[in-house]
């Protein structure tokens, strides 16, 4: 119960981010919906300027968790087409970059600090950092894991900059070019929205990603335990 006390007292800004980060792309979403509802023609034959302005504002927009990446994705892929993905590659990066930039200001380093106060959990944190190329690609692979949330989660442990940028993009590829894909295939915009309309086979495929994600997670995070743990029974030992 301390514990949690002074992890609310003294990180409660940055917890309450985290929670916002969930939270907030549902009602961006819904909102994003209406919007192309009332505006149908609203991202049709864009021209190039417009394009670039579009990719700005969705990697703005994902970055402060304002809309959902998929929805995105299921977007862009529906209006621009396979020409729109390069664009959408770097409205990711952009995201990413953008978002790391914004809970490294916001934490400020509280919560490392505040970490560095229980031994053990500071050295599993360390070990994680030194896998945090895994880590970052893992994270991003699996389709149920908030974009915005896990860039917060790892800017404020520390990964570095650009290994979490290009662990970012690499690891949202796969799921982005399949639901991409769908959006280059779909009829009505809403209807995609609602329902992908996966199929089978477009299922058995996103639980793999989950299913490589969890379990590629579980074992960098079992194994930064056992080496914690062992090199501080070594320390433990040189130091009696």
């Amino acid at each position: 119960m301390k514990f949690l006390r002074e992890l609310l007292q003294k990180n409660f800004s940055t917890l309450l981010s985290m929670l916002l980060l969930v939270a907030v792309p549902i009602v961006g979403s819904s909102s994003l919906t209406f919007v192309l509802y009332r505006n149908q023609q609203l991202l049709e034959q864009l021209t190039t300027a417009q394009s670039l302005l579009y990719f700005v504002i969705v990697g703005v927009a994902m970055a402060f968790s304002l809309v959902n990446t998929t929805a995105v994705v299921l977007i862009t892929g529906f209006y621009l087409g396979w020409s729109g993905f390069p664009g959408m590659v770097v409205a990711y990066a952009l995201a990413a970059l953008l978002g790391y930039q914004i809970a490294a200001t916001l934490d400020h380093g509280k919560m490392t600090a505040f970490i560095s106060r229980f031994p053990k959990a500071e050295a599993v944190m360390k070990e994680l950092k030194t896998d945090s190329w895994q880590l970052i690609f893992l994270t991003r692979v699996s389709p149920v894991t908030p974009f915005a949330l896990m860039t917060f989660i790892l800017a404020i442990m520390g990964v570095r900059r650009w290994p979490f940028l290009l662990a970012s993009v690499a690891g949202m590829l796969p799921r982005s070019l399949f639901f991409y894909w769908l959006g280059t295939k779909a009829q009505d915009v809403f209807t995609l929205l609602k329902d992908p309309g996966t199929g089978t086979t477009g299922k058995l495929l996103l639980l793999g990603l989950v299913v490589v994600s969890f379990f590629g997670l579980y074992y960098i995070f079992s194994h930064a335990l056992k080496r914690a743990l062992s090199k501080g029974a070594a320390s433990a030992e040189m130091h009696p």
